[in-house]
């Protein structure tokens, strides 16, 4: 693992700053000592049945566990049978509130799954020979009575499948289809929805004047307004534009776009990954590992921060993978890897104090795809409130999914409390299969050891359900999913409290 800061000023200064963050890891270390003696697991039964045929590359229902806006407990999406699902209703303390059974028609999967403060929507994909839609089922909250379903957007069964979004309260729903001319998105034609699924508008986001562009995609606001984000100019450069969440004119209030690409030193550089992420200060946040086109190797990180009400750009200072963070990353892991590949954007996470954070998880195949998924190790980049790096980890993590599980099964939680990054991993640590929790501090990087939850997992074939259920309540509250035995069937629903 390696530390990173940027430090100037006098030798006084940089010895002192050396010493305040060694006292602040030795304090880190002895409060997760004490936190590993001070938790307390609280178990109930739990149903849930392995879904099948799901994406590989791009799992439509990553969260199943969603916490309650007021802190009074947390709802749960539980697949039970090849045409049921289960939307159920627990208490802080794991008892079971209400439950309710969503039927799944042939030709129907789930595509979305979320909640407001007042009611819970699972959204379904329905498909024939003839059309397609997207459905959502809102169920109450309160009572976990089921609500008349909405169709919020049909296409020609020929055309891409629509797709929905969900603002982060659950406030607004936004459904869209898209419209195609050889084989390239022209436009996109969403509905917006409020919380009691009244339709606000319906909009056309067109992009014939852009010329070249990839992957589309809509970010939703809790007040409505939506941010069409693409990669443009031959994938070198990351754009955005802001849509308003009334109705009124199509065209967009703002365009702003990053340059990130290019040809440097004669070599061409474009964009290998890029994730886009509207995080609590309100603003739209976006990440771009950049990669040689020749030889595909990743050559850099660069962040960029959309500031609309400035109608400006925040470009970070670029971080490049230079031949030692290649060797750091070695160190780090234990491997002779020639080249930094195979690295893709995870998170990003935002502090009280706008420090933000950004994960990568470096997942590869081992060989064709019936072979297992990787997950070898996460790169971890803070940076300041006005965008400059600060800090960066590597940490090891050798975690490995089954085929049956392939993409499903790997990856992380993280969550960030005031200053306080908390990482939950899966993996086997001298000897002990089991959720791992680590504390980062977002604005300088220390690192906690990682702390065992003591759940005992068992390391067997099909483990997407740990990922996919855990969340936490508070800061020293995680609910989770555990199955304690190769022996046993049963699987437990978790409550840890920290202390």
């Amino acid at each position: 693992m390696a530390l990173s800061t940027q430090l100037g000023g006098c030798y006084y200064f940089l010895v002192m700053r050396r010493l305040v963050v060694a006292l602040a890891l030795v304090a880190g270390l002895a409060g997760s000592s004490r936190l590993a003696l001070a938790q307390k697991v609280k178990s109930a039964p739990f149903s849930y049945l392995p879904e099948q045929g799901e994406d590989r590359y791009n799992q439509r229902v990553p969260r199943k566990t969603l916490a309650l806006a007021d802190g009074s407990g947390f709802v749960i999406l539980a697949h039970q049978s090849g045409s049921t699902y289960n939307v159920e209703r627990y208490s802080a303390d794991l008892k079971k509130q209400w439950s309710s059974t969503l039927p799944i028609a042939p030709g129907e999967t789930v595509e979305a799954f979320g909640r407001s403060t007042e009611q819970a929507w699972v959204v379904l994909h329905h498909a024939d020979e003839s059309s397609q839609n997207l459905t959502v089922q809102p169920v109450g909250l309160s009572s976990g009575q089921k609500g008349a379903p909405v169709v919020l957007v049909t296409a020609a069964a020929t055309e891409r499948r629509p797709a929905v979004r969900l603002s982060p309260d659950g406030t607004r729903l936004l459904a869209y289809r898209y419209e195609t001319s050889d084989q390239q998105i022209r436009s996109l034609v969403g509905s917006l929805y409020d919380q009691k699924l009244t339709k606000i508008l319906d909009r056309t986001y067109d992009f014939r004047d852009l010329g070249d562009f990839f992957s589309p995609n809509v970010l939703l606001a809790n007040d409505g307004t939506q941010y069409v984000t693409l990669l443009s100019d031959r994938m070198r450069r990351l754009t955005v534009r802001r849509y308003p969440a009334t109705a009124g004119a199509s065209a967009p209030t703002a365009v702003l776009g990053a340059p990130v690409g290019g040809v440097f030193e004669g070599q061409p550089v474009t964009i290998r990954d890029a994730k886009f992420s509207l995080l609590p200060d309100g603003q739209l946040y976006a990440a771009a590992l950049c990669a040689n086109y020749n030889t595909g190797e990743l050559t850099s990180l660069k962040v960029v921060r959309f500031d609309f009400a400035a109608n400006q750009l925040k470009m970070a200072p670029e971080l490049p993978f230079s031949a030692a963070y290649l060797a750091e990353a070695n160190k780090a892991t234990g491997a002779q890897a020639k080249r930094l590949e195979d690295i893709y954007l995870a998170d990003m996470l935002l502090s009280e104090d706008k420090n933000l954070v950004i994960i990568a998880e470096r997942h590869f195949e081992e060989g064709g795809s019936d072979q297992p998924v990787h997950a070898r190790e996460l790169h971890l980049f803070g940076y300041s409130s006005f965008v400059t790096p600060t800090w960066h980890l590597i940490l090891p993590k050798d975690q490995v999914a089954p085929a049956i599980d392939s993409y499903t099964g790997i990856g992380f939680r993280a969550a960030l409390f005031g200053e306080d990054l908390q990482l939950l991993t899966l993996e086997t640590l001298a000897g002990k299969s089991d959720l791992y929790l680590r504390h980062i501090q977002a604005r300088t990087g220390v690192l906690t050891p990682p702390q065992r939850l003591k759940l005992n997992v068992a390391d067997d074939q099909q483990l997407a359900y740990v990922k996919d259920f855990t969340t936490w309540l508070s800061p020293k509250e995680i609910i989770g999913i555990s199955r304690p035995s190769k022996k046993s069937a049963a699987l437990q629903l978790n409550e840890v409290k920290l202390k």
